[in-house]
């Protein structure tokens, strides 16, 4: 079959592999739709991060380069293995790609336990540091990480389901509560997702800082109520005439310390500081900010089960509504060139790119 590998920076390419063996405990997929995630761009620029390195495989799952990218994919069953109850040849699904102990027959940790799976010590990710991805004609994984589609909900919509549910992880574990109001800092395909699921979390206002056009438009799209230009505007002096006391959670999605300083100032006294974004540089922080005020400061990782299943109610609703997320499909052999050389190209004219490999 063919799969697009990770071989090193700026090295990927379209090989052509052994299918993937579905064992007893497993599920052969057809991938149908995957998301190039903004992981999977940096592996592209700068890696191997996440991937395994070039000297040793992953410790936990045992993958090696090359790797093969993808952890936003949907598609269809056509192999189930002898043990797997509760799964269907024809099923089409989407999977979350986060992997626990379950994924390696061991007994569940303290962590997972608690209700957090998705920073379990032995955790991996099909597409970046475990067996196969959703770059893939095929993959196998485990029964635990499907989630099966309404018929109302498309293969193609259901590759977004993994991205929303990192946004939906945010929202929920921030304790936002319907009625309050939301600063989400940078609007990329992440920002964008989290004004969309703060509106249907019931968020009264949302104000969305960006400097780009194009994606101030899709945050305005998604529903933002007010649409701040930091480079024309001061973000802070906007925020007090129309907010005076702050808002309840301000989103991070930057990464960027000239981002965070200003999540930490608008926030009312009690309120949340939530960072999205992962950093590439330590940042400071002027701790009297958050102690004088009584103000929290937190973040996430990835998502869990039940963000899954929120995202996938979402769509069979308003499934519609986020079908604008999706700024261009590319078959998979136009993957490198058409998606993520596009991407390092004109990363701002996109949300998200999907790699096609068998359409509905």
């Amino acid at each position: 079959m063919r799969a697009l590998r990770f071989h090193d920076a700026l090295d990927l390419r379209m090989d052509d592999v052994e299918r993937p063996q579905c064992n007893i405990d497993e599920v052969r997929l057809k991938v149908a739709y995957c998301g190039i995630c903004g992981t999977d761009s940096h592996e592209y620029q700068a890696g191997p991060i996440l991937c395994p390195s070039k000297e040793h495989g992953n410790l936990i799952s045992g993958a090696k380069l090359p790797q093969v990218l993808g952890h936003e994919f949907s598609g269809t069953v056509t192999e189930v293995g002898d043990s797997v109850k509760g799964v269907q040849v024809g099923q089409r699904v989407t999977v979350n790609p986060a992997m626990d102990d379950r994924h390696y027959g061991l007994e569940t940790c303290e962590v997972c336990q608690s209700g957090r799976p998705n920073v379990c010590m032995n955790s991996t990710f099909y597409g970046i540091s475990a067996q196969g991805g959703g770059f893939a004609e095929e993959i196998v994984v485990k029964p635990c990480s499907l989630f099966p589609l309404p018929d109302n909900v498309s293969l193609k919509l259901a590759a977004l389901v993994e991205p929303l549910s990192v946004s939906t992880h945010m929202v929920r574990i921030s304790g936002f509560r319907r009625g309050q109001d939301a600063l989400v800092l940078g609007a990329g395909p992440i920002g964008s997702a989290l004004v969309f699921m703060l509106k249907e979390a019931g968020a009264r206002r949302v104000f969305v800082s960006e400097t780009i056009e194009l994606r101030a438009a899709r945050a305005k799209q998604a529903g933002a109520d007010r649409i701040i230009h930091p480079l024309e505007e001061d973000v802070l002096k906007v925020l007090k005439q129309e907010m005076p006391n702050g808002v309840d959670v301000a989103f991070e999605a930057c990464g960027l310390q000239s981002t965070l300083d200003t999540a930490i100032a608008a926030v009312k006294p009690g309120g949340c500081i939530f960072n999205v974004a992962v950093h590439e540089r330590p940042i400071t922080i002027d701790m009297n900010l958050l102690t004088l005020k009584e103000r929290r400061l937190m973040a996430g990782n990835a998502y869990t089960a039940e963000d899954f299943r929120k995202v996938v109610d979402v769509l069979s609703v308003k499934g519609k509504e986020v079908e604008s997320f999706i700024t261009k499909v590319v078959p998979l052999q136009d993957a490198i060139a058409g998606g993520f050389e596009e991407l390092v190209k004109n990363r701002s004219k996109h949300n998200k790119i999907l790699v096609e490999l068998s359409p509905e």
